[in-house]
């Protein structure tokens, strides 16, 4: 779930605009939440490092993508660390800053409501792939679950990304979208995935 561009607008009213460098942190699991977050332009990575270190990635968000309201919301401390990918701009606002826009846009209300809707559905999927599916319905699941409003549509992830959200390894992921390549459901372009066969990829998870 995006934020429109029109709405940019009352996030520019309510908060600052904050720029990263890639690899620059944002902010870290643990750290007070005070500030949600709306993605201007670039990428982020969002992920949890473990008592051992192990980085598991939820997500990676790209322009129009919020970030940080579930801990506000639940005024509590932040259970992810996000870091940028790329050179980023933000719009950092405090929701109590925010409260007066959502008076004034019924729109922006939804939008906010349909995006916590969508965090948590993730959040469930995240758990049954990680625990139910095989090499080639996690993968396959990644691919369809990427927003799109027509087909064929493309994807701008690298198999490195696509690795560490969905928690297989470079090779692996390399060798399953080349098998998906050779079956005419997508085409792998540098830096990009075509899909071209959601009915393939969906018999995948429908076997």
């Amino acid at each position: 779930m995006k934020i429109k561009e029109n709405l940019f607008q009352y996030f520019e009213k309510a908060g600052i605009k904050d720029t990263y460098r890639p690899h620059d942190i944002i902010y870290m699991q643990e750290d007070d939440s005070t500030n949600i977050y709306l993605i201007v332009k670039g990428r982020v990575r969002v992920y949890n490092i473990s008592l051992t270190g192990e980085e598991i990635t939820f997500e990676i968000l790209d322009k129009g993508r919020i970030f940080g309201e579930s801990s506000v919301f639940q005024n509590s401390s932040r259970p992810t660390t996000v870091t940028a990918i790329s050179d980023v701009e933000l719009i950092s606002c405090r929701l109590d800053d925010l409260y007066p826009y959502l008076s004034e846009s019924k729109e922006l209300t939804v939008s906010l409501l349909q995006h916590m809707s969508q965090t948590c559905d993730h959040v469930t999927s995240l758990l049954k792939k990680a625990y139910t599916y095989n090499r080639y319905e996690k993968i396959a699941s990644f691919l369809l679950e990427q927003p799109h409003t027509q087909i064929p549509y493309s994807i701008s992830y690298t198999h490195e990304e696509m690795s560490t959200i969905v928690g297989l390894s470079r090779v692996t992921i390399t060798k399953v979208l080349n098998e998906f390549v050779k079956k005419g459901y997508i085409q792998n372009k540098y830096r990009r995935i075509v899909i071209i066969d959601v009915n393939g990829l969906e018999d995948i998870l429908n076997k």
